[in-house]
């Protein structure tokens, strides 16, 4: 059985700074204004592009991801997202042929586009250049006869003049101009520490940055060539069907689990939501409610209580270091985490969250579920990371791989508890991470459809806790 063509376009760059996010985001906002629904998507770990690609579209952006997924699952996951919809758009990452590291063309935006056998726009940088635009784009078409490259868009083009000699050069590429940027400081978006500033941050400018795009992509690009390039994409691979987020065993027969009886109780799991926790895959509290549980997204920066009848807690990552300020003056919730923490409940903590256990972060009182203290540094930490559970939690038994990425400014002291949450084996061995009664925090950003039985253990939890 041969899965429906779901007419796609992946938006790559020869390098990180070109403008994949502006013409990406640009893109699904132009379509969607023409009335089509548009998936959005990213290739790799990044949580901050997707809010922006769903303020453009009206729909969750979702992270296609070969290395915390496998990439057995980027044609499922990416079905789940676009079923419904008319048209989808995937953001790449870095450079197209960037990807994990030591580990060839794993997790790089080539290999998601075989995978989706989707054509690709190769987004360029076109400031500092003009007939060797050619060599470059012949160059990145030609690499791997097994990527697409159905078009190029020029970016930051400096005049009328200037994109004539790109356009002139071009012709002996083979590769059709789809589109020509001028260079637009509008549309830039702001940067800090980790990035882009997140959506949730900025209300009505993330509108009007999203706005802009749209209209420099609809004034500089052949929308209809795109949609038409978009449309010849072929059927995906055999087998490939839409991912499911029901954990249960009849849809995941190698995992063990346990039916639940028709009628129990759905425990009410807290997640943390608002300006502080940004960061979080769609799929994570879908997960969660097909195993049984009530999610209530909840903001630590203005609620004084966890919501009512809270069984669990999942805190995610974002900027708590940005907010630390106003965290730390919400004693009530801090009070209520920690005696929910102390009660043996189920509490999973990644990176922001993580933070936000600890006793306090940059000198700012914190919930004081662990006994360790937070603070920012200079170094950037980055990268995927390939980790065992170390022992049995909340989340998961002892021995169970899973991968992971770390992206942060900030430091902890220690690093890991008498019980660490993780083993990690690449790139270099070592533990972090804390396992105490119900609590599972870690700096690990983990993607828990590489592993359902993460939101079913963590429910039943909740049921039995």
């Amino acid at each position: 059985m041969v899965s429906a063509p779901v007419p796609r376009l992946v938006i790559a760059a020869p390098s990180s700074g070109s403008g994949k996010t502006t013409v990406a985001t640009g893109l699904m906002a132009a379509f969607a204004a023409r009335g089509l629904a548009v998936s959005p998507h990213k290739v790799g770990p990044d949580y901050i592009d997707p809010g922006y690609h769903a303020l453009a579209t009206g729909r969750a952006g979702r992270n296609l991801d070969a290395y915390l997924c496998g990439p057995e699952l980027v044609a499922p996951l990416f079905l789940h997202g676009a079923r419904g919809c008319d048209l989808a758009v995937v953001e790449g990452v870095m450079g197209l042929y960037d990807g994990a590291a030591g580990e060839g063309e794993l997790a790089s935006t080539a290999q998601v586009a075989k995978l989706l056998r989707a054509p690709v726009v190769l987004v360029v940088d076109a400031s500092s250049q003009s007939r060797s635009v050619a060599a470059l784009v012949h160059g990145f078409a030609s690499w791997d006869p097994q990527v697409r490259i159905g078009g190029v868009i020029l970016n930051k083009v400096g005049s009328d003049r200037h994109e004539s000699l790109l356009r002139e050069a071009l012709d002996s590429a083979g590769v059709p101009v789809l589109g020509a940027l001028r260079r637009a400081a509008r549309v830039e978006t702001p940067s800090r520490h980790l990035g882009l500033v997140p959506v949730a941050e900025r209300t009505s400018a993330a509108v009007d940055a999203v706005d802009a795009m749209a209209a420099q992509v609809t004034r500089g690009c052949d929308l209809a060539a795109l949609e038409a390039l978009a449309r010849s994409a072929g059927p995906l691979p055999d087998g490939s069907g839409p991912w499911t987020p029901d954990p249960s065993p009849a849809h995941h027969p190698t995992r063990p689990g346990t039916a639940r009886p028709a009628g129990e109780r759905r425990p009410v799991v807290a997640v943390a939501g608002g300006s502080a926790f940004t960061f979080s895959y769609a799929e994570h509290t879908e997960l969660l409610s097909a195993a049984g549980a009530e999610v209530a997204v909840f903001d630590p920066l203005r609620d004084e209580r966890l919501p009512e009848g809270t069984a669990g807690l999942v805190v995610g990552g974002g900027f708590p270091e940005v907010y630390a300020a106003e965290l730390s003056a919400n004693e009530p919730l801090r009070a209520a985490v920690a005696d929910l923490a102390r009660s043996g409940a189920p509490v999973a903590a990644e990176c922001a969250g993580l933070l936000y256990l600890c006793r306090e972060l940059d000198g700012q009182p914190m919930c004081g579920v662990l006994d360790a203290a937070a603070r920012m540094s200079e170094r950037l930490t980055l990268g995927y990371r390939d980790a065992v559970a170390v022992g049995d939690s909340v989340l998961a038994v002892a021995g169970t791989r899973m991968r992971g990425h770390e992206f942060h400014r900030t430091v902890v002291e220690p690093g890991a508890g008498a019980a660490p949450a993780w083993g990690v084996r690449a790139p270099a061995r070592r533990v972090e991470g804390f396992v105490q009664q119900g609590v599972h925090a870690s700096y690990l950003h983990t993607h828990w459809a590489s592993e359902p039985g993460v939101a079913r253990r963590f429910v039943e939890r909740c049921r039995t806790s």
